[in-house]
């Protein structure tokens, strides 16, 4: 199995799908608890819900491993991204419903955790880094998309019910503040859809859009924590639900689309400095 599909574009674009994987190796699989196995916590169908990127012209980098084997959007030595708060780690122990992804005496070690980071998380770093250089070398601009999702009731990480179209910017230190303005209105836009959203809320965006968005630099970066509720059923076997899904794909495309047209008014005010 590759580590991570990469689509190369030819806009100032890069969409990161890092926990859309499945796949998980028999020798670590075999260690995991029988809740585990069914990876409750993967991003399901993001690519599918994404599709309209494949004549788009946009550069996307899927990974294909699981979550569980390590988490592409957690530093990578380990500090966790909501300090004070329920954080899971870089190679996970257990799942969000607090339950242990490893059978008793299977765990890992820090041993493990440093070679995983080593044959997973690195390349795929590599390669998002490589690409958004490239992108900003070509248009002196990198616009980054990191997108998510998570079921809409998760106890461990937040009260009630997830709004639906969740922004993040890093508190507004990973993207222009005009981009973050203008994507909030075209999120406000959607309610009358009936979709609620929050900017910077629980979710502010991880450390892909954290450590990558360098608004002084060209670097700018946004993640999208779709709640699961808007396009899939949520309980196992998870499935993806065309009728609802066909309702929010069209706000996830004018959402990046916004982002895109925002970019390059901002490369042609740079080219005219």
């Amino acid at each position: 199995m590759d580590l991570f599909d990469f689509t190369p574009g030819s806009l100032p674009l890069l969409v990161s799908m890092p926990h859309s994987g499945t796949f998980v190796p028999e020798a670590i699989m075999g260690r995991f608890t029988d809740p585990a196995r069914a990876l409750p916590d993967t991003d399901w169908h993001i690519p599918q819900l994404y599709d309209f990127l494949a004549d788009s012209g946009a550069a996307v980098l899927k990974a294909n491993h699981a979550r569980y084997v390590i988490d592409l959007n957690r530093a990578p030595d380990g500090q966790p991204l909501y300090p004070g708060a329920s954080n899971t780690e870089l190679c996970p122990t257990s799942s969000f419903d607090e339950g242990p992804i490893y059978q008793p005496g299977q765990g890992l070690g820090e041993g493990e955790v440093q070679e995983r980071r080593a044959a997973y998380w690195q390349p795929y770093h590599d390669a998002l880094a490589g690409e958004l250089a490239a992108i900003r070398e070509k248009h002196g601009i990198a616009l980054l998309w990191d997108a998510h999702s998570i079921r809409s009731r998760v106890p461990r990480f937040f009260d009630g019910r997830l709004p639906d179209l969740n922004l993040g910017s890093g508190d507004g230190a990973a993207a222009g503040e005009s981009l973050t303005d203008i994507l909030g209105a075209v999120a406000r836009d959607a309610e009358h859809l009936g979709f609620t959203h929050a900017i910077n809320g629980r979710f502010k965006g991880g450390y892909i859009t954290r450590h990558y968005g360098r608004p002084a630099e060209g670097f700018h970066a946004i993640q999208l924590e779709l709640s699961q509720i808007t396009y899939m059923d949520e309980d196992p076997p998870y499935a993806y639900r065309p009728d609802l899904a066909d309702k929010v794909k069209p706000v996830i495309h004018g959402l990046i689309q916004t982002m895109l047209a925002w970019g390059e008014m901002e490369a042609d005010d740079g080219a005219s400095r």
